[in-house]
């Protein structure tokens, strides 16, 4: 198949309402607090949540953004909360909302008509490193039997499928930091195709280990503004130096528009197109032009029959790492010029690997729902190779077709195109 044009003059068809579908429910875990109402003022301020992190003390960038006053006892029960590690805490937690939120009544649901379909980078290493400690110094017959349910990547899919009773196609996906985006086109993809009737779809991520900071903190990754941790996370910025990591989880619950509709069910906003695809070009590094961008944006405007001009907000991947964030701003900067206010609200959250789509997702459905941008917390001088618009301070927005972008190592690409209801 061509690649789909899409130049701001190019002609195309306009949305086609048959492939969207309708968001009903949102549930949130991140840095910027427990639950939707919480994230959006959280967000919509612009208040950095990064911090120095105890934890991760020697090593040389021990900034992250981690979820403040969670108590998985409280909010699980404390033999739920014993038995799960905290990817899946998480996922429950935000799924929990975002089903109270769409109104359905699982118990009375039919399971087999229900999906659950979840992005994930690395499952559970709290738990692998926890364990592996107790090998090293008790010995093999004292690791844990829950050591695999709990680290599992597919237990996210697994244990709220057991939650809600849900018995339909149970998936998860990884696309690195693309995968809580490529969860959502995924599970849209199974309501079009008549799968499901309903899918929980979304992402969790709970990766501020020693052994994985380690790691991303090797590879130059991370910021390392320990002096003033509120302005670590800079994205777009002419100073930036590195993402912030963050942990957390973004559940939506997904219907087809006339079933929604037909229920007289809340409609948060609409996914109306699904783009993505793969660099081909390096394990780490994008595309130094951003082809894979380009080609992602444009699959998910032809999806929703849209062109650049219809593009009124943008959240951006934006994770303040110096190549990533030139990268996609002058592919953005080339599809869209100034047309588009873009966002990134990693300045906020920190980048939430795994997670960041989905939880980007329903920032995008709030900023359109309030016609309202969120700023870019951090930024201070845009990049001046960049020649985009973006946010640093709340905005107000035009009616239009919204996209966030999510991009991951292995350079996989995720785009959703989102409408208001």
């Amino acid at each position: 198949m061509p690649a789909p044009d899409v130049s701001v003059t190019g002609a195309a068809p306009r949305p086609r309402p048959r492939h969207a579908v309708a968001v009903t429910g949102m549930g949130l875990v991140t840095p910027a607090g427990t639950g939707v109402a919480a994230n959006w003022s959280t967000v919509l301020a612009g208040r950095a949540t990064a911090s120095l992190d105890p934890g991760l003390h020697p090593l040389p960038a021990h900034l992250t953004c981690r979820v403040p006053g969670f108590d998985p006892a409280r909010l699980l029960g404390d033999r739920k909360a014993y038995r799960l590690d905290r990817f899946v805490q998480f996922a429950l937690v935000a799924a929990q909302e975002a089903v109270r939120d769409s109104g359905l009544d699982p118990p009375t649901w039919d399971g087999a008509r229900v999906g659950v379909v979840l992005g994930c980078a690395d499952g559970g290493p709290g738990t692998v490193e926890t364990q592996h400690r107790v090998l090293l110094t008790d010995g093999p017959d004292q690791v844990s039997p829950l050591l695999l349910p709990m680290q599992l990547p597919n237990m996210l899919a697994g244990q709220l499928a057991l939650e809600f009773g849900a018995s339909g196609p149970g998936l998860v996906v990884t696309t690195a930091c693309a995968s809580g985006a490529t969860a959502i086109g995924t599970a849209r993809d199974l309501l079009l195709l008549d799968r499901c009737d309903v899918v929980l779809a979304g992402g969790s991520e709970a990766m501020l280990t020693p052994l994985v900071m380690a790691g991303f903190a090797q590879m130059g990754a991370l910021s390392r503004r320990t002096a003033d941790p509120a302005t670590a996370s800079r994205p777009f910025d002419a100073g930036r130096d590195g993402f912030v990591a963050g942990e957390g989880a973004g559940i939506v619950v997904l219907e087809r528009v006339a079933d929604a509709r037909a229920r007289g069910a809340p409609v948060h906003g609409l996914v109306l197109g699904y783009g993505a695809s793969s660099d081909a070009h390096h394990i780490t590094a994008p595309h130094p032009r951003g082809r894979g961008i380009e080609a992602a944006v444009g699959a998910a405007l032809a999806d929703a029959g849209a062109v650049p001009a219809d593009v009124t907000h943008i959240n951006a991947h934006g994770t303040s790492t110096p190549h990533n964030d030139r990268v996609e701003g002058l592919a953005l900067g080339r599809l869209f010029g100034t047309g588009a206010v873009v966002t990134s609200t990693k300045g906020t959250t920190g980048h939430l690997l795994g997670a960041a789509g989905a939880v980007e997702a329903v920032y995008t459905l709030l900023a359109i729902r309030h016609a309202t941008a969120p700023p870019t917390t951090g930024l201070g001088v845009l990049d001046p190779a960049l020649d985009i618009d973006v946010a640093t301070a709340a905005r107000p927005l035009r009616p239009g077709v919204a996209l966030t972008n999510s991009f991951g190592f292995g350079g996989q690409n995720a785009v959703l195109a989102m409408g208001t209801g």
